[in-house]
């Protein structure tokens, strides 16, 4: 009797493993297996404890065919695995109603099946982890959430940065009818029409693939639904209110930007179900691919910096208002998993990695020495540049040997955008065109000859002005720092939540140009030199030609940098912080500017059959220095740069 009764309990509790067979007298009896018997059990058991034992025991016949246990799986169909709680006190009460009622079979049985071998036999179990799509489960131990436990609201000082980067648009004025310029990039890519997806698809393909993230799917499916409705609505909202130009001139929904709120969005989702739950990786994974989704939607010429701020801004918004909501909604219904909880704070553990965003004030102006120029006040004062506010995008991470030290580095990128090319760029028409007119008045036959065409189109000889049409494009409109830093981290905790930081770095400064570029067409010209009078002779040709070149550039060498700064770490859970900075950057640069207002020259005019640019590639030909109509400045400066932003941090 208590040899049945233990087959019975291992039976109905689910124990894993090999369950012996005891030797009875002599010699060792074979058991049948318990996934035969429990084959058919269902999962639901009756409420009310162990009364109802008897209810499943009443219709077992006292009489048990004498084929052995086979029946015991017939008369356990209706019994489910999980038991009321409570305890196992009622196991025994129903181990014995039931064994008191196959006793005359079994020992029947037993004594037809006995073994002179003692056997083991396996006990087969229901695998536990077998992934199954389910609704709205909720595993045991899961704490709920409350409505404050989402909300960082990290979004909003980036959308607030957003608004006070849009003032660099007032410096270019897209498309207006007195202008003759367009800014284009050469960075082409439609990667940011995919990656602003990484998120969410990374998301759904761990739970497809059975990894358990924060939330069911039915809740899951909400939270994500609300933050992508959320976000649309603040999105489209503010852009076909606002209607800011592109800086390319397509269309007036430029900010926020759409692509970089729908990456973000679907980080912070990513951040919420997995990297709080399972690994802070995943979350450095999204908000990396999210800003890099940013960084390309302006170097393709599609956002401002302001829209990009903005639009992440929105997007972490969105995410945490989404599942702040589904905490009120669901409560604890469809948890899966709580936070994973380090074994040491943030605070106390400083070793970080973080995605930076913020906001660089310092040098404003670049000041050239113009004067042989002849220029006007006013056209001096074009050339004399003006920076914005700008924009700085990083990574950082540091190891912390103990909570007050530490090594590490920093990858940056600052760009500055140019204030006042409408200016440059009037004066380069008024330099090419109106100069020009003006020479064309000049009682010189030779001027005249050069800058007026000759004849009507249709005719034989027809050819065109010298310029018929001068298009500028701003191909760089930002003075664009790339920097590399490495150096020692300072850490002084201040509390549970807070942590004061420091850092003396070094490194090297990397400097992209900023570039005006123009393209000219018009009727080429023949130039030769009369032997007899020494004089220049002009001949129009009937062909034409198309210059580009570089009308005005702004560089500056690579030089080494240093680097210092101030932050305070919060940490909203224990191995995951949002950080405050104020960084500190200077370097001493030599900045050149090159201004060629003539190079079309070049293309526009011929000597015995070679344009004047074919002849200066000849090695022998020296005399066209008096045709370089290029003037070059250089101006050393200090650059002093304060960076104010945030980061997101985890520790490792």
């Amino acid at each position: 009797m208590i040899r049945m009764k233990f087959l019975l309990l291992v039976a109905v509790l689910g124990m894993s493993g090999v369950v012996a067979a005891e030797t009875i007298d002599d010699a060792d009896l074979p058991q049948p297996s318990v996934s035969e018997c429990l084959s058919d059990i269902p999962y639901s058991l009756p409420s009310g404890g162990p009364g109802w034992v008897s209810e499943c025991l009443s219709d077992i016949p006292y009489s048990l065919p004498s084929g052995g246990p086979g029946w015991v799986s017939e008369c356990l169909s209706d019994i489910p695995y999980s038991l009321p709680s409570g305890g196992p006190g009622w196991v025994s009460e129903w181990a014995d109603s039931l064994a008191s009622a196959m006793a005359p079979s079994l020992i029947s049985w037993e004594s037809n099946n006995r073994s002179e071998t003692a056997m083991t036999l396996p006990v087969t179990v229901p695998e536990t982890d077998e992934y199954r799509i389910t609704w709205m489960r909720t595993n045991e131990g899961v704490q709920p959430y409350k409505f404050m436990n989402d909300l960082t609201f990290a979004g909003v000082p980036l959308f607030v940065a957003g608004i006070i980067a849009k003032s660099e648009k007032k410096s270019f004025r897209q498309n207006v009818k007195d202008n003759k310029h367009t800014l284009v990039t050469e960075f082409k890519t439609e990667i940011d029409n995919y990656t602003q997806f990484f998120g969410p698809t990374l998301a759904t393909g761990l739970k497809i693939a059975g990894v358990e993230g924060r939330s069911d799917w039915g809740r899951y499916l909400a939270s994500t639904a609300m933050s992508y409705g959320f976000m649309a609505l603040f999105v489209n909202s503010i852009k076909y209110t606002a209607k800011e130009m592109r800086p390319d001139g397509s269309t007036r929904n430029s900010w926020p930007s759409g692509h970089t709120a729908t990456a973000f969005v679907g980080a912070t989702i990513l951040h919420k179900e997995y990297g709080l739950t399972r690994s802070p990786w995943y979350s450095v994974a999204g908000y990396t691919v999210a800003t890099a989704t940013g960084v390309m939607r302006v170097l393709n010429n599609r956002h401002w910096v302001s829209d990009v701020l903005s639009g992440a801004g929105i997007g972490i918004m969105s995410g945490e208002l989404a599942y702040a909501l589904s905490d009120v909604i669901f409560k604890g219904r469809g948890l899966l998993r709580g936070d994973i909880s380090g074994e040491k704070s943030i605070i106390d553990n400083p070793s970080f990695f973080s995605v930076s965003m913020g906001i660089g004030m310092g040098s404003r102006d670049m000041k050239f020495n113009m004067e042989h120029f002849d220029f006007t006040d006013d056209e001096d004062k074009a050339f004399n540049l003006k920076f914005g506010a700008s924009t700085v995008v990083g990574v950082e991470g540091a190891y912390f040997f103990n909570k007050y030290f530490g090594v590490g580095g920093r990858l940056r990128v600052n760009s500055s955008p140019v204030k006042g090319w409408d200016g440059i760029e009037r004066y380069a028409w008024k330099d090419m065109v109106e100069v020009l007119a003006g020479n064309a008045s000049n009682e010189s036959q030779f001027v005249q000859d050069m800058v007026n065409g000759y004849g009507q189109p249709g005719d034989p000889n027809y050819s065109p002005n010298l310029i018929t049409e001068a298009k500028f494009t701003i191909k760089s409109d930002h003075l664009t720092e790339f920097s590399a830093d490495l150096g020692v981290y300072f850490n002084l905790p201040l509390s549970d939540r807070f942590a004061l930081g420091s850092k003396l770095l070094l490194g090297r400064s990397v400097m992209q140009d900023i570039d005006l570029n123009a393209t000219v067409e018009g009727g080429r010209r023949d130039v030769m030199i009369d032997d007899d009078t020494n004089e220049m002779m002009v001949t129009h040709l009937p062909e034409t030609y198309i210059s580009n070149w570089d009308y005005f550039t702004v560089g500056a060498n690579n030089t080494m940098k240093f680097g210092t700064g101030l932050s305070l770490t919060y940490a909203y859970k224990e191995n995951y912080a949002w950080k405050v900075f104020l960084d500190y950057d200077f370097s001493r640069k030599k900045y050149t500017m090159t201004y060629n207002p003539g190079e079309f020259m070049l293309d526009a005019t011929t000597m015995l059959g070679l344009s004047l640019r074919e002849w200066s590639s000849l090695a022998d030909f020296t005399e066209l220095s008096d045709f370089d109509f290029s003037e070059t400045q250089s101006v050393k400066k200090d650059r002093h740069t304060f960076i104010l932003g945030g980061a997101f941090t985890i520790s490792f």
